[in-house]
């Protein structure tokens, strides 16, 4: 085994979340010295930086510093252009002065800056790290791919599954995400009882995100298959055409918690509305739900869409016995569709369509008929003695 086998099979162990990249550290500024300059017909300077990763499924671009001046504007693209990220510019200037890139898929990736010379002194750019991709994001790396068992969201009635038109809504606030250029799991738009304060969004604690890692969030919207491929079909099993051009960059940490496994953080920027975002209701009275469905993304694959039966029940991590310690839901199994690797911090609905917890873990798999455990979202809302340890402070200000 190389060395990142057994780096992420020590992850799996301890219940971190799995990484899609290697991330490399570096410290690469525009100058005379690195890169190669052009001037434009307008005037403005023009830096460009080509990086090749040989074998590497996917680049991406962690800056330690950023500040674009007026009128600059940075690039991100493929050799070849069939991948095109930007243009970024001050408006993605952020307090947290970071910028973390989306991923090119590939081994190759050009960087390019155009700024006009008079704001050269004003700009702060530095390269800190770069994201080599070995696995996930479409990628077919035989076990890791997730089971055929699944369930495409974009199936319906029209394919035998008239159970998931009723989740049109809850599907579009799920997305799949990259932290710190290396991980990824799942997490969802939450909504909030304050009209003007919104971009709340949940995960699993274990996913990793703090107030230190926090701005290196990539939210991926709308990664779905375009056809519904039938569970159990060998398609099913495979790499999907889901694309990954639809994303927000940015967040601040605002509350989490270990015992219920949550993470709440607000993205940086507003989500465009072509992307037709949807904020995910909740439940905080902690009762029971009759059947749960989970929204995913397992294996970092398309989404996914999972439907239990039975009732759930509040339990510890990991128990069966009722009530436990409270601090989780337990899906006894899946009757329809699994979760897996990358699930983690997915919402699990009642059947009123209202959020009551994120993946924490659990034994369910392709294959079996095991049980998950979801952070309870009752007792996370109002989780914490401070402002920046309580959701409730932010998603329901005047706990009404």
């Amino acid at each position: 085994f190389t060395e990142i086998d057994l780096e992420d099979r020590k992850r799996l162990e301890e219940g971190l979340a799995p990484r899609y990249a290697a991330p490399v550290t570096t410290r690469i500024v525009p100058n005379m010295r690195t890169g190669s300059w052009d001037t434009l017909a307008d005037g403005r300077m023009v830096w460009r930086m080509k990086f090749q990763a040989p074998d590497a499924l996917s680049l991406n671009f962690g800056f330690g510093e950023f500040h674009l001046p007026p009128t600059a504007e940075l690039w991100i693209y493929s050799p070849d252009l069939g991948q095109v990220l930007g243009p970024f510019t001050d408006r993605d200037n952020d307090r947290h002065r970071q910028f973390w890139s989306p991923l090119i898929l590939g081994e190759e990736a050009v960087i390019e800056l155009a700024i006009r010379p008079e704001f050269l002194q004003n700009l702060e750019l530095t390269l800190a790290q770069i994201g080599h991709g070995y696995t996930g994001f479409g990628y077919p790396i035989g076990a890791d791919r997730s089971g055929s068992c699944n369930l495409d969201v974009i199936c319906g009635d029209a394919d035998g599954f008239p159970e998931v038109d009723l989740w049109r809504d809850q599907i579009r606030s799920v997305a799949v995400i990259s932290t710190g250029g290396s991980t990824f799991c799942t997490g969802f738009l939450v909504n909030s009882t304050h009209a003007e304060v919104q971009g709340f969004f949940m995960t699993a604690d274990h996913c990793g995100i703090s107030s230190g890692n926090a701005a290196s969030l990539v939210t991926y919207w709308n990664y779905e298959n375009s056809t519904c491929r039938q569970p159990g079909s060998s398609s099913s099993g495979q790499s999907g055409d889901g694309t990954l051009n639809e994303f927000n960059t940015g967040s601040t940490f605002r509350a989490g918690r270990s015992a219920s496994d949550f993470t709440l953080v607000q993205l940086d920027d507003p989500i465009n509305p072509d992307f037709d975002p949807y904020f995910a209701g909740w439940d905080n009275t902690g009762v029971e739900s009759s059947g749960a469905i989970a929204i995913h993304h397992p294996a970092t694959d398309e989404k996914r869409i999972s439907f239990e039966d039975e009732a759930t029940t509040t339990t510890s991590y990991l128990g069966t016995s009722v009530p436990g310690d409270g601090t989780h839901v337990r899906v006894e199994d899946w009757d329809l569709g699994t979760t897996e690797g990358g699930s983690s911090g997915s919402p699990l609905f009642d059947v009123g369509q209202r959020v009551i917890g994120q993946l924490h873990g659990g034994d369910a798999a392709r294959g079996n008929d095991d049980s998950d455990w979801y952070g309870r979202f009752s007792l996370s809302l109002a989780a914490g003695a401070t402002r920046a340890g309580r959701p409730e402070e932010w998603v329901e200000p005047g706990e009404t």
